[in-house]
């Protein structure tokens, strides 16, 4: 953990919220990330002085310096976590203290200041406790947290990084991410662009990362698939990630997962599944895996079922795969028994349906 700092909260409530009624309809179809609830949580931070003016505000625009470091340089970078209401009725969120040291591996990628861990859970924890009745009660949807930090530093020279922050956290109610129930996707092998190179930024949540990934994002699409799969950078040949997310394959008893090598994000989700797999009665293995055996293993059946993981969509089963010299299905192309056990475990214990043991569960209120 990072070494403690007392920051306490100035708490400032809303004078323009939305009432029970515009809330309710927000609720009743929230989408993701698209409507924000009527607060949040901003921090800044001054080399020498550290972390300073912790507050909770009204949720609104910000107002920066055209020549405001994050905009030329894209020093920042973020998280993303959620609060769920479980069947007992409390709110809690998973694993919090998982994304607070996540964030502060990226921030040391970003040459930007770590974050206290405790502060990081408080600041969630306020707003969650604030905006509580913006935690959705519908089966399967939760809010959405997501906790950023920009470089505000006014200045253009590239030789040193910003020497001013501000950390922020917004929060979005977010409906299930399948609308009619765990559909599989179709994904596009990418081999004419590359996401992340050893000595790279892949393992920071940054949010430069995810814009160079738009342009394969948009040739997956265009090419009539949903989603596009990272291959490694020097052969385009093994596996790594999918979007935002990290792949499972499934081969007999067996969960294996491309191997964190510094290129991919080390998921919360991945790390769950992970731990999770032995009381399913699963072996783990964290290795390579190349777009060819991968196709073999499909072809003769031993490799059953793919799965993408990631707090967004907690598990994506993966129905097809196409690429720009080949296509073939994953077994039968629908959700398999593997993947639909290992999603209603993690999704039981988000929602409070399946017993705890790993005391993931981080209660709020």
């Amino acid at each position: 953990m990072t070494t403690a700092q007392q920051l306490s909260f100035d708490v400032q409530l809303s004078d323009h919220a939305r009432t029970t009624a515009e809330r309710e309809q927000v609720l009743a179809s929230p989408g993701f990330g698209q409507t924000f609830t009527d607060h949040m949580i901003s921090i800044d931070y001054t080399e020498g002085r550290g972390w300073h003016d912790a507050r909770l505000m009204p949720y609104g625009p910000l107002s920066l310096d055209p020549a405001t470091s994050v905009f030329h340089y894209a020093q920042e970078l973020f998280e993303g976590l959620k609060a769920y209401r479980q069947t007992n009725g409390s709110i809690v969120s998973f694993r919090p203290y998982a994304n607070a040291a996540r964030f502060n591996v990226s921030a040391s990628r970003m040459a930007m200041p770590a974050l206290p861990e405790s502060a990081f859970v408080e600041s969630l924890e306020l707003l969650v406790q604030t905006d509580r009745e913006w935690v959705p009660t519908t089966e399967g949807h939760s809010l959405y947290l997501r906790p950023f930090m920009i470089a505000t530093q006014p200045a253009l020279g590239v030789n040193y990084p910003s020497q001013t922050y501000k950390y922020m956290v917004i929060a979005s109610p977010a409906a299930s991410y399948f609308a009619g129930g765990v559909k599989p996707v179709s994904v596009w092998l990418s081999t004419e662009y590359t996401r992340a190179a050893p000595g790279g930024t892949g393992f920071a949540k940054c949010g430069g990362n995810y814009a160079a990934a738009f342009v394969a994002q948009r040739q997956a699409v265009a090419q009539g698939c949903d989603q596009v799969v990272w291959l490694d950078a020097f052969e385009h040949r093994y596996v790594e990630e999918m979007g935002g997310m990290n792949l499972f394959f499934v081969l007999g008893d067996k969960l294996l997962t491309p191997a964190l090598t510094g290129t991919l994000l080390p998921g919360i989700t991945r790390d769950s599944i992970l731990t999770l797999a032995a009381g399913l009665g699963l072996e783990v293995e964290e290795g390579r895996l190349s777009i060819d055996e991968w196709q073999a293993g499909c072809e003769s059946g031993e490799l059953s079922e793919v799965f993408a993981c990631g707090t967004a969509a907690v598990i994506t089963p993966v129905g097809s795969v196409k690429g720009a010299d080949r296509a073939w299905t994953v077994g039968d192309g629908t959700p398999g028994p593997v993947t639909l056990k290992v999603r209603e475990e993690l999704v039981g214990i988000q929602y409070g349906s399946r017993p705890d043991t790993h005391d993931w569960i981080h209660k709020i209120c």
